[in-house]
This record gives C-alpha cells, sequence and structure tokens, in this order.
C-alpha cells in the first residue's frame, strides 16, 4: 500500500469508484476483491468499508455514476434529424459497453435479478424514453403508443447489445443498423416524423480485423 494522501471525503469516494470500475470494466463480477480495490487506491478495507459496506454498494455506485455520465451525453435535440441524434446516443452506449464488458455483463446478467441494479437501468430507460417522446411532440393515443413502443425499443437494444457483446457474432455496425430499423419500425404507426435511411448519418468505420468498436 503507498503512501496515505489527504482527501476530502467526496475525492476519496470518486477516487474508490474510479479504481472499482477499472477493475469491474475487465474482470467478472466474482473475481474483483474488495481488498485489491482499497489496497489499488492506497486505503485499509476498513476504510473503504466506511464508503460502501459490500461489492454490491461499490458495483452499483460504479453503474450508477456510469448511467448519469451516458445520459448526459445522450441528449436529444429536438432541432435536429431524431434518427441523428438517437444514432450520436447509440453510438455512446455502444462505446461505453465495449470499453466495460464485463461492468456491463455483470449488471445485466450475474445481478440481473438484483433490485438496486434494476432499477438504476428502469431509470435510465425511462429518462432515455422521456427525452425522445419530448421530441415527436405528440399527444393523446398517438404519444401512448410511441411511448409503449419506445419502452419496448430501449428494452430491445439493451437486450441485442448485451448479447453482442458476449458473443460479437456479427459486427458493430449490423448491430447498429439492427437497433436504427427497429426504431423505425416500432414508431411507424404512432408518427411519420422518422426519417428514412437516406438521412441517417454515416456508420461508424469498421475496423479491418478482430473485435469491433
Amino acid at each position: 500500500m503507498g503512501p496515505r494522501r489527504r482527501l476530502t471525503p467526496d475525492q476519496r469516494r470518486a477516487e474508490l469508484l474510479d479504481v472499482g470500475a477499472q477493475l469491474f470494466a475487465t474482470r467478472p463480477y466474482d473475481e474483483v476483491l474488495m481488498e485489491e480495490v482499497a489496497e489499488r487506491a492506497g486505503v485499509s478495507r476498513a476504510n473503504l468499508y466506511r464508503y460502501f459496506s459490500t461489492k454490491r454498494d461499490l458495483f452499483a455506485a460504479i453503474y450508477r455514476r456510469a448511467a448519469d455520465d451516458l445520459l448526459a451525453v445522450a441528449k436529444i435535440d429536438p432541432a435536429g434529424s431524431m434518427i441523428e441524434q438517437v444514432s450520436a446516443g447509440l453510438d455512446a452506449h455502444i462505446d461505453y459497453f465495449v470499453a466495460n464488458r464485463q461492468t456491463v455483463l455483470s449488471a445485466n446478467r450475474v445481478l440481473s435479478g438484483d433490485p438496486m441494479i434494476q432499477a438504476i437501468i428502469s431509470d435510465e430507460l425511462g429518462q432515455l424514453r422521456q427525452r425522445l417522446l419530448k421530441s415527436l411532440e405528440l399527444d393523446g393515443l398517438h404519444r401512448d403508443v410511441a411511448s409503449a413502443a419506445l419502452h419496448a425499443w430501449l428494452v430491445f437494444v439493451r437486450a441485442i447489445s448485451v448479447a453482442w457483446l458476449a458473443h460479437e457474432t456479427f459486427s458493430r455496425a449490423k448491430l447498429r443498423d439492427v437497433c436504427l430499423g427497429a426504431l423505425r419500425g416500432a414508431l411507424s404507426s404512432a408518427a411519420d416524423r422518422v426519417e428514412p435511411h437516406a438521412n441517417e448519418p454515416p456508420r461508424p468505420a469498421e475496423a479491418p480485423s478482430g473485435r469491433t468498436r
């Protein structure tokens, strides 16, 4: 353990989250030990447990922070093309999923029945749905249909993204195409504002070999 540094409680908590996030991103949940988190952060185990009483609490705080960061970049601009805006948010989510593979798999598989983790996921999906609904400017029955369709679409996107992350049997570009195609289909009966393929922004370039990013 290195020399102790004087940090405020908020700074110390943020540092513990950073260290934990690095470990959870690259290792299965069961292989991350609280003792190692404490050692890497240069604190005692007792001090770590003052901030996070269990490994699940630490993981949930990391996942909550990640969800907040993703929501911050996945904003919908009513002045722009909806497909363009959704594409940007989709790319940000896929980027995070790839960079934090084990974190995402742990949250959606190992801890899939954990109420705390599922509450974070549900809140994130709910906020994304409200942003998309607001950009559509629908009312009455059309809004109700669109709300239900967007909820189903967001659940679908998360499920197919997690499955892709676990196996990567097709390309990232194909994942993106499938998600955007499903959005068009989901909203086709609720609104006529979903733009055709011609208005879709260019796809990110594919990696020449190996796993795609």
